[in-house]
């Protein structure tokens, strides 16, 4: 589990210092979209819809403890079904998150003074 964490921070950590260097790219939406797709909700959180993002990170929860007991319940080749059904959430989630950031223009770079952290809507 530990590793999954840390696995899940270094690929966002890495897509934000990709950002850094094209701080004049106009269209950075796709930053919300695979946050929210690596962890449902985390996209909504860069857009600053805290509400929708408990329920984007609540419903993951929930299909994840569900799939333990489906899971259990169900033969070897229904394990497959219950992956689909999070990783379908998973992108609705992303793609919410990436149609949200493009709406209000979401864009993130290194602040002109100095060392520092921007977000713009």
């Amino acid at each position: 589990m530990k590793k999954r964490v840390g696995v899940v921070v270094c690929v966002i950590v890495g897509l934000l210092a990709l950002t850094f260097g094209a701080a004049a790219q106009t269209n950075q939406a796709w930053i919300p979209g695979v946050a929210s797709l690596a962890l449902p909700g985390l996209g909504q959180v860069l857009n600053d819809q805290i509400d929708k993002a408990l329920w984007h990170f609540g419903v993951a929860v929930a299909l994840n403890v569900g799939a333990y007991y489906v899971s259990a319940l169900l033969p070897f080749p229904g394990v497959y079904g219950v992956g689909l059904v999070y990783l379908a959430w998973g992108l609705y989630s992303g793609y919410d998150a990436y149609t949200v950031a493009q709406e209000q223009g979401f864009r993130i770079g290194v602040v002109e003074n100095g060392i520092g952290f921007a977000v713009n809507f």
